[in-house]
């Protein structure tokens, strides 16, 4: 087991990451950051975005290095007007409210269509399915992380809170903060992690010194954190050679699979998107770009 000391002795308050419903108040007007399960979204709803931040915002798409979306400059004070919050649930892009903070789920971006392992697409929607359709699971941190790498090693690196690594088309390692878990089922995966992220919320404690990473819990509460979840710390792995991959970030320009569009400064404008909009499926990857299928992946 990882024994590296936490990231922060001690929390002060809790995590204040932005969404349609909890606002940033920044110096230009109110943030809002819109959480997409692997960064996917379509042109369609690239197209509504853009429209709301042209008539309420300022005027672009902004990217994150989770590969997640923000618009900035919106109207109002501490909580977005109710015409700005309609029109951004009528993107499609916030389809549960009490839980619009806690889908932070990053996938590689190509998965699925050229490379990898394994197709993680049917496990990363199966694993916002459950989180979703938990109430309890509404009231992790919003900076909260799932990162699952199809075998590439492509988002490995990234720090999680949980998350896997594909072994082959059938069989994933868990990741537990800074710690390796059990080698598990494919479809057996989302459940785990579900149940890890439960196991979390028994022990982080609460109040404004309650942990926001799985990593800020002290030893004994890990241990406490894997038995909540059902997972023993028998259950607990090292590093397998399968996880050793690192292929690093995504190119720009044509890549298998498709196209990987950079997006400078990470702030997307209509006339740099207007090529992109009428792509069925799009990907934000989190090196602040977007990949598009080829048509006949798509």
């Amino acid at each position: 087991m990882n024994t590296t000391p936490p990231d922060s002795a001690v929390r002060t308050r809790g995590d204040l990451c932005p969404g349609v419903f909890r606002p940033w108040s920044a110096s230009d007007g109110l943030l809002v950051r819109l959480r997409l399960v692997g960064g996917r979204l379509s042109g369609e709803q690239l197209d509504s975005l853009l429209a709301v931040s042209e008539r309420f915002g300022d005027g672009v798409v902004h990217l994150t290095a989770r590969a997640n979306l923000q618009i900035r400059g919106l109207p109002g004070f501490g909580c977005l007007p109710a015409e700005v919050v309609s029109a951004l649930e009528s993107t499609g892009l916030v389809p549960s409210r009490d839980h619009e903070l806690v889908r932070n789920i990053m996938v590689s971006p190509q998965t699925g269509y050229a490379g990898g392992l394994a197709d993680l697409r049917p496990v990363a929607a199966e694993l916002d399915r459950l989180l979703v359709g938990d109430p309890a699971l509404g009231v992790l941190p919003g900076r909260f992380l799932f990162v699952l790498d199809d075998g590439r090693g492509d988002v490995v690196a990234t720090r999680a809170d949980l998350g896997l690594v594909a072994l082959d088309a059938e069989r994933a390692q868990l990741r537990v903060g800074d710690d390796w878990g059990p080698v598990v089922p494919l479809p057996a995966a989302p459940a785990a992690l579900v149940a890890l992220a439960c196991g979390f919320l028994e022990t982080r404690g609460t109040g404004a010194t309650a942990a926001w990473h799985v990593r800020e819990l002290p030893d004994e509460l890990r241990v406490s954190m894997w038995q909540t979840s059902g997972l023993g710390m028998t259950d607990a792995g090292s590093r397998g050679d399968g996880c050793r991959v690192s292929a690093g970030p995504l190119p720009y320009g044509p890549v298998d699979g498709g196209v990987h569009v950079a997006v400078p400064d990470g702030v997307l404008t209509r006339a740099e998107a207007e090529s992109l909009l009428a792509g069925p499926v799009l990907i934000v990857t989190p090196w602040r770009g977007i990949f598009v299928p080829s048509k006949e992946q798509s």
